[in-house]
């Protein structure tokens, strides 16, 4: 099979030089062009020495042809960089939230901008693949979801498609640092993350209207209620979000043997989300593309509690958006994602 040509758009930012490594390493991919315009004209290597084999020489903008596109923009930014690719007819994936939304209201609310191409979000495709994946295949531009998003939807799904639980829902959600990016921040200086954990955005995340959107387009019923509290922790990478919701009357009454079996069920022929025997740890998905889910059920309480554990990098970033390319070119959708975590 012939290769496909990618470019990266950003590749100096944490998202697009974990794109850069993976798809280097895609058998099916050849990586031609990286841009990045505060280090344009600089040798790849000399930012990033370990992708110095790659040869490659970052420029300010995308050059030569490429099948594929990979956004990794800030929002806002990742629109006025896309909406010229979408006219060229190459087919794109975003990882910003700039097409993760459907309704364009929601930008200058939650992202404090008018969204420049509001016809783009009718026909984007939200990039999960465990829910959307015969879209994706068909899509012409796919909108990579969010690293905490994919972490707390993957692990409520089952329970709000199957109207288990009630609508009233909680994500607690821990991060490492480098889900705040490369930019250079007080609070993710070294010595305000060090040895500290740290709860933000409290009144609303910006990624709480994207977990509504999907979870209600799940939930037979209506819709549903998020709080989502995000936490950052003293570690790179990962996110383990803990999720609660409150059984319905008459469901679940199996207890964590019918819990099992409804996740298992769920996902049994998902390449990447795993349902596991004991609650999952953030090393146990470092550096891999893996979801793994552990759901229980609180005795005293009543309380359905779901463990939900991936590398927000990975599954939360660069591993998701070249699963989704594997979909959209009929490649097999673990093409170039086979690596085991690393541990410890």
């Amino acid at each position: 099979m012939n290769k496909i040509k990618a470019g990266i758009i950003n590749v100096t930012g944490y998202a697009g030089v974990e794109l850069a490594r993976i798809l280097w390493q895609h058998p099916q991919v050849d990586l031609v062009a990286v841009t990045g315009r505060s280090a344009a004209g600089k040798k790849l290597g000399e930012v990033f020495p370990h992708l110095e084999c790659t040869g490659l020489t970052i420029t300010a903008e995308l050059e030569g042809k490429v099948d594929v596109a990979f956004s990794a923009m800030t929002h806002k930014a990742s629109a006025e960089a896309v909406i010229p690719l979408m006219k060229k007819g190459i087919r794109v994936v975003d990882m910003s939230a700039d097409f993760r939304l459907k309704d364009p209201a929601r930008y200058p609310e939650w992202y404090d901008f008018t969204h420049p191409a509001p016809e783009l979000l009718k026909t984007a495709v939200y990039g999960l693949p465990e829910l959307h994946r015969s879209q994706i295949e068909a899509a012409n531009l796919v909108a990579n979801p969010g690293c905490y998003p994919s972490s707390a939807i993957l692990a409520l799904a089952p329970l709000v498609k199957h109207d288990l639980v009630e609508a009233d829902l909680i994500v607690d959600s821990k991060s490492g640092i480098s889900g705040a990016g490369r930019t250079l921040t007080l609070p993710t200086h070294f010595s305000e993350a060090s040895d500290n954990v740290r709860a933000y955005n409290l009144s609303g995340h910006r990624h709480q209207p994207e977990i509504l959107q999907e979870l209600d387009n799940l939930c037979p019923s209506g819709s549903v209620s998020v709080t989502f509290v995000p936490h950052t922790v003293p570690m790179t990478r990962g996110i383990l979000s803990t999720c609660y919701a409150r059984a319905k009357s008459g469901k679940l009454t199996g207890g964590k043997e019918e819990l099992d079996k409804i996740f298992s069920d769920y996902y049994r022929k998902e390449p990447f989300t795993r349902m596991v025997q004991q609650p999952p740890e953030t090393k146990h998905t470092w550096g891999s593309n893996l979801c793994l889910l552990y759901p229980t059920m609180h005795e005293k309480t009543g309380r359905v509690i779901v463990i939900s554990c991936i590398d927000n990098l990975v599954k939360g970033a660069a591993g998701q958006a070249i699963q989704n390319m594997n979909i959209m070119f009929g490649f097999p959708e673990t093409a170039g994602l086979e690596a085991l975590p690393i541990y410890p």
